[in-house]
């Protein structure tokens, strides 16, 4: 017995090490009996962030980008975009309210559970292309790269604001982190082309 509670012990700590952020579920598919979680609250091993999700306490609030990584694990299909993805790529000075996310067209609405969370759908290569992956407190979180990012604004400008959008694409430039090209290849994706175009052809 004691053997077998040092084991799931062991397991459990080394599962929240490895992935800094886990839901309840991520234990039970390891075969880790759920009484452990509580028991590791109880003892300071790690911490709870809300319901089903528990994080290594060690790496609490190591990261600006907690937020990112929390939701990334609260939503496994949906991917960082607009006003978060903007400001993680430091293409805009405006602090997103929540956290906002895109996600396939027909997927359920998933339950923030204390978390801000603000979700768009897509479909195709609009929900598909320009995904990077970053790593936040051990967690892996898929967000759009910084010229797909400014296509998406563009999209979704009345959302955003044009000027939002305006702003990043000529940060995006300026910073040299998206060539015309790149800005070019997303937009028409996005089919928001001409209006890109436009934008570019003034900063020439």
């Amino acid at each position: 017995m004691i053997q077998n509670d040092l084991t799931h012990r062991e397991r459990a700590l080394r599962l929240v090490q490895d992935r800094g952020i886990v839901r309840a579920r991520d234990f039970t598919a390891a075969g880790i009996p759920l009484v452990y979680l509580k028991r590791l609250c109880d003892s300071g091993d790690i911490f709870r962030l809300s319901r089903g999700l528990y994080q290594d306490p060690n790496r609490l609030g190591e990261h600006a980008a907690h937020d990112l990584a929390e939701a990334a694990r609260r939503v496994p299909n949906g991917v960082i975009s607009l006003i978060s993805a903007l400001h993680y790529h430091q293409l805009t000075t405006q602090l997103p309210h929540a956290v906002w996310m895109t996600i396939p067209h027909k997927a359920r609405t998933p339950n923030a559970q204390g978390l801000r969370l603000e979700f768009i759908r897509a479909t195709g290569e609009v929900m598909s292309a320009g995904i990077e992956h970053i790593s936040i407190e051990g967690v892996l979180v898929p967000i759009f790269c910084p010229a797909k990012t400014v296509a998406d604004c563009f999209k979704h400008r009345r959302i955003v604001g044009e000027d939002v959008a305006v702003e990043a694409l000529k940060d995006a430039i300026r910073q040299r982190k998206a060539t015309p090209s790149e800005l070019m290849r997303f937009a028409a994706i996005n089919r928001v082309a001409e209006r890109v175009a436009l934008y570019l052809r003034a900063l020439q």
